[in-house]
């Protein structure tokens, strides 16, 4: 990859996921058997080392050994203005040292108790030895009392070194980052509603007040300015970068193309000045007049951006374009989807959409094509085609409810080789292990609507973890 192609597709970061870390011990124990803070603490200083390095900045503020302690633990975390919070259990503990962190840092918590080992030595091992490992114990104890308290448990319990634990602990980060970026996401959305896709309509205050992201009401016009003062020198340059990524089909008209490279310049600076985490748009224009160009000529910029990790979706899909941050914050794409057809002899469901595409979900080299006509939609102009790659994948759509209330709603399946159309989709055949017709009406009693994202690997396990942070409702089907 060439260094300028390097530049373009470079991954948008944002502020890093910051973990809050405390350890803890009853320090009754202490002077009763010497020999015990000591081995907690070296315990301790491996569990630090293990969260630095992770993607994500640690602010560890020690060893707590009784409430009061554990109260300017608190506050100091508080002042960390942490994602997560990781509370280290590493013998038995009473819950008063665990409750205020919990309620003062208004953060959610993570507890852990890992032991130094697999298992005991009965035969040497005696009362300071044994209080090493019962840090499970108090687990039950902080659950009953969180629960009476209204505030969401969770705990990871395993031993020291145990990779299975470190996993979950590490999903648990993740989501974290997930809750980090929808916290601080600022969201475009550009246009107006397809005309009678009541599904797709949302309450914008929704995302401040549930996730506190900001959405940013634009106009066609703040594009139209933009791509007024693009030079013909940087649509050459967009042009040469845009054929490294692409493959150009025969169908691919020079003009089309061109224009394609200038909404994409304009595109992103639209997201740079807007300081944008995604954009949904769309906009119906009438009899080939300026703005329906600009709808028209959306889809190589879009996929650009998508690529870099800054979901950019047409149809005006707000809601998806979250599900696809949520799925490009843990490393899985993310491509806007919707049904297209069932294969009964095959029992896949075909699915993918026109329009931008996340690259990173690609079994192949994308390919841009001509079209003369969007299904659906006014204009013409290029769109980018390709095969999702064979492997596992997750689906997750964000629903909105009677009550108003969002819910993440995730399937997985797997991605197969076999027949697809060419029409300037990206397209899949995913199979759920199931009767095609049967997984469809499963999914839509969830009420999904009829667009999510498609990222690889099988993420539901981590979308729940972020579902649980962010305070709201997880089905899987």
């Amino acid at each position: 990859m060439s260094a300028s192609l390097s530049t373009l597709l470079a991954p948008f970061e944002r502020r890093q996921t910051r973990i809050g870390l405390v350890a803890g011990g009853l320090g009754a124990y202490w002077p009763q058997f010497p020999q015990l803070l000591p081995q907690l603490k070296e315990s301790t200083a491996y569990v630090v080392e293990r969260f630095q390095q992770m993607d994500a900045s640690v602010t560890d503020v020690g060893f707590v050994s009784d409430a009061p302690e554990a109260a300017l633990a608190a506050e100091r975390l508080r002042q960390a203005d942490c994602d997560l919070i990781v509370m280290f259990i590493t013998t038995y503990l009473t819950s008063s040292m665990v409750l205020p962190i919990a309620q003062r840092a208004g953060v959610p918590v993570l507890v852990i108790d890992l032991q130094p080992t697999t298992t005991m030595d009965h035969a040497v091992f005696g009362t300071g030895e044994w209080l090493a490992y019962c840090g499970q114990c108090s687990i039950p104890e902080i659950g009953n009392v969180f629960r009476r308290a209204g505030i969401p448990f969770r705990s990871v319990s395993g031993w020291l070194r145990q990779d299975s634990a470190w996993e979950r602990i590490g999903q648990w980060v993740r989501a974290a980052g997930v809750r980090a970026r929808l916290r601080h996401a600022r969201h475009g959305l550009m246009g107006h509603l397809y005309p009678g896709m009541l599904d797709v309509s949302t309450d914008l205050t929704l995302l401040p007040t549930t996730f506190g992201s900001h959405v940013e009401v634009l106009e066609f016009d703040d594009l139209r300015q933009r791509v007024e003062n693009v030079t013909d020198d940087e649509v050459r340059a967009r042009m040469d970068l845009a054929r490294e990524i692409f493959e150009l089909d025969a169908s691919v008209v020079d003009e089309d193309f061109a224009w394609g490279a200038t909404v994409s310049v304009a595109l992103d600076r639209l997201v740079e000045d807007f300081d944008l985490d995604t954009l949904a748009y769309y906009h119906r224009g009438l009899d080939g007049e300026q703005h329906e160009r600009l709808g028209a000529g959306m889809i190589l910029g879009a996929s650009l951006l998508t690529a870099r990790g800054i979901p950019a979706t047409g149809e005006y899909e707000l809601r998806t374009t979250v599900a696809q941050l949520v799925a490009q914050s843990v490393g899985a794409g993310g491509s806007f989807t919707e049904i297209q057809a069932l294969n009964f002899e095959d029992d896949v469901v075909e699915m993918g959409h026109d329009g931008p595409a996340h690259l990173a979900v690609s079994a192949r080299q994308p390919l841009l094509r001509g079209l003369g006509v969007y299904h659906g939609k006014r204009g013409w102009g290029v769109s980018v085609e390709f095969d999702v790659k064979a492997g596992p994948v997750t689906l997750l759509g964000l629903g909105q409810d009677r009550d108003g209330s969002l819910v993440f709603i995730a399937s997985e399946g797997t991605v197969v080789p076999g027949p697809l159309l060419e029409i300037g989709n990206t397209t899949s055949r995913v199979d759920f292990g199931r009767d095609p017709g049967e997984w469809v009406d499963d999914w839509s009693q969830t009420g999904v609507g009829h667009h999510w994202a498609l990222g690889v690997g099988h993420r539901a396990a981590d979308y729940k973890a972020a579902a649980s942070l962010l305070g709201v409702e997880f089905r899987l089907v």
